[in-house]
């Protein structure tokens, strides 16, 4: 082999070569590096990225991502609800604070109780009608139409759930003057919680969802109650009852799972908050166990259960009056559809003014809050028997004193609350801003028992006897009942007997519950009265089939070809891009038939009209993909080599594509 010898030169040359090479190479380097983002932290962040995958692989392998998203269903919603009531609770209190430092100033005093509520009223629908303009309400009769399978686009998404947010924290900080609750609207955020769990869930696995199935509707249903209360088995029965018309097994466990998550999760919230000691009832009430009633009152509650069921139907009948009045009214109906602000503080200032503790809120308890009005129609003290005593009447709770203020006593006080709360409670359903009505009604129906309790415990001031033993009348044990028979009645369902008693922790008062809850549903229910869920339906024009069909049952009788319509618009099996524009031009349905040829009218299946616009979409995509591919201004199109027509970059914008049929020549032409 013959060495090679370089001198001096040829090495210099050599390296100058090398150097050249690697600024070269340096500079593409530094090019491509400057292209690219810079991304921090790249060795740390691949390795969570490894641990999370890892964790996500075997956790799916154990219980599958779809329970785990069950799970953080009901810990989000119960994180929500907690939140939530801690910044009402804080919002209530400076209320309280500024109207209590203003005393001896009467008039500062009543703009401090009025404007108030009235603000934030004016807040609430402002805000949530700014981002989403169908925000108000409950929610539930629009989710039942939901899960009935109707689409209502838009009701679901996080714009609408943060509206809904916002809006109903303003409307429960206005307190009980307003007399609003939470509970439907919170099954309606649970909604969209889970509905937003769920895409991304089937992001995660890489599966297409088009819209959230109805397994997932029905769990948030029964999360949302059971994140309020702290209530789960109440929850799921709710979900039976009042969400779907027909209720699938294969959503009993995720019910039963995600709500218990949201019940526990709101339990350990309040404890580690000091709110609680430890896991207990919302509203713990101590009853005697011993012999928490006689059974000769038995009767009495059923007379309870028979009057709640009346006191619902005229309830009923005022807020299905009201909803037409008010969508009827020339003067009204503009309001709301202009002025929705003006109205809800309108009707705002006029109940806070009623509620005014100077003037007639001082026989209606007015400076209780929704959950103090509540704690204390469930004491199991007799009212008028410690008012009379002046010893227990000063170092007593301050909480029932509110009942029996100077000058007047227990069934006065009962007895106005009962009547001015009954038409105030339908003109607050009127607002147009994000509220609940079941607490309002739960509230009242308590009162109710409670004024019946009061009135036997007065009446028998030995107590009943039964086979020589005596036991005093509890007037808790009424407004119990009462609670859930009125609620029950107002909504057709028998799940507010199980939240009485999960609410309270006395299941000694099982039976009676249930029996003066199904009494009154019996009268509710009679002649085909709509619901309150289903008077909503039906006021609104809500496509909701049940609600039509309970208070209509002729509908039942009705034949297929008496409301059957010969479809306008049909596609053919072998139509084109042509036809389908021609198509969406002309009808605005949103579901098109597909049939084999006009002649035969064999049905092969339906499209939709997003669908139709994505395969319009496409062809045009691809026109522009020729075009730009040869690099011309104009292409002649031909069908079997005869000319046929020409495009230009302005007919895919007016036409949307060309015949499938044809078939693109590039031979001269371009301008």
């Amino acid at each position: 082999m013959e060495e090679v010898q370089c001198g001096p030169e040829r090495l210099a040359e050599c390296m100058g070569m090398d150097e050249q090479n690697s600024v070269t190479q340096a500079e593409e380097m530094l090019m491509v590096s400057n292209m690219q983002p810079r991304k921090p932290w790249r060795r740390s962040r691949s390795m969570v990225k490894e641990c999370v995958q890892r964790i996500q692989a075997a956790v799916s392998s154990v219980v599958g991502l779809h329970w785990l998203c069950y799970v953080a269903l009901g810990v989000l919603t119960a994180l929500l609800s907690f939140c939530m009531n801690l910044t009402v609770a804080k919002l209530l209190r400076a209320h309280q604070w500024l109207y209590s430092n203003l005393e001896g100033h009467a008039v500062l005093q009543f703009l401090c109780w009025t404007l108030y509520p009235t603000s934030l009223c004016a807040l609430s629908t402002s805000f949530s009608h700014s981002i989403c303009p169908y925000s108000a309400g409950s929610g539930v009769p629009e989710v039942r139409c939901m899960l009935a399978g109707v689409e209502l686009p838009d009701y679901l998404s996080l714009p609408h759930l943060f509206a809904k947010l916002v809006g109903l924290t303003c409307s429960l900080a206005a307190g009980s003057t307003v007399f609003l609750g939470k509970v439907g609207p919170f099954v309606h955020l649970s909604t969209m919680l889970g509905a937003y769990l769920h895409r991304l869930c089937a992001s995660a696995t890489s599966v297409k969802e088009g819209k959230p199935k109805q397994e997932i509707m029905v769990v948030s249903a029964a999360v949302g109650v059971a994140s309020c209360f702290g209530a789960p088995i109440s929850g799921v029965l709710f979900s039976v009852e009042v969400m779907g018309t027909h209720y699938a097994v294969r959503d009993y466990y995720p019910s039963v799972l995600a709500a218990a998550s949201g019940a526990l999760s709101f339990h350990l919230l309040s404890v580690c908050s000091g709110k609680q000691e430890t896991l207990q009832a919302l509203f713990k009430t101590t009853y005697s166990t011993n012999l928490p009633f006689q059974p000769v009152e038995i009767l009495a509650f059923a007379v309870l259960g028979l009057l709640c069921g009346a006191v619902s139907c005229l309830y009923l009948l005022c807020h299905r009056w009201i909803l037409q009045f008010v969508r009827t009214n020339a003067i009204l109906s503009k309001l709301l559809a202009t002025e929705k602000v003006l109205y809800s503080g309108g009707v705002a200032f006029l109940l806070a003014s009623v509620t005014f503790p100077l003037s007639a809120g001082h026989f209606m308890a007015a400076q209780l809050s929704m959950n103090q009005l509540l704690s204390s129609l469930l004491e199991e003290k007799q009212w008028y028997v410690v008012s009379q005593n002046a010893s227990v009447q000063a170092t007593g709770d301050p909480l029932w004193q509110a009942w029996s203020p100077s000058g007047s006593n227990v069934y006065v006080t009962l007895g106005v609350f009962l009547l001015m709360k009954l038409w105030m409670l339908v003109l607050a359903c009127t607002l147009p801003l994000p509220a609940g009505y079941f607490m309002p009604v739960f509230i009242y129906g308590a009162a109710v028992g409670r004024l019946l309790g009061e009135v036997l415990a007065h009446a028998s001031t030995n107590g009943v006897s039964s086979q020589g033993t005596a036991c005093a009348i509890n007037p808790g044990g009424y407004a119990l009942a009462g609670a859930a028979a009125f609620s029950g009645a107002v909504t057709h369902t028998l799940s507010p007997a199980l939240l009485a008693l999960e609410l309270t922790g006395q299941h000694t008062h099982a039976v009676p519950v249930l029996l003066a809850t199904l009494l009154a549903n019996a009268l509710a229910r009679s002649r085909h009265r709509p619901s309150f869920y289903d008077a909503i339906a039906i006021i609104k024009k809500l496509p909701h089939p049940p609600s039509l069909l309970r208070t209509c049952p002729k509908l039942l009788s009705v034949q297929l070809g008496q409301v059957v319509r010969v479809p306008t618009a049909v596609l053919e099996s072998q139509d084109g891009v042509t036809s389908v524009q021609q198509l969406l031009r002309s009808s605005t349905e949103r579901m098109f038939p597909v049939v084999d040829s006009h002649e035969s009218g064999v049905l092969l299946g339906s499209v939709s009209r997003l669908e139709l616009e994505a395969f319009l979409h496409g062809h045009r995509d691809g026109a522009y993909s020729v075009l730009g591919a040869v690099r011309e201004q104009c292409l002649f199109v031909t069908e079997r080599g005869r000319l046929a027509g020409v495009i230009t970059w302005s007919e895919p914008l007016r036409q949307g594509c060309v015949s499938e049929e044809h078939v693109l020549e590039f031979g001269g032409g371009g301008k």
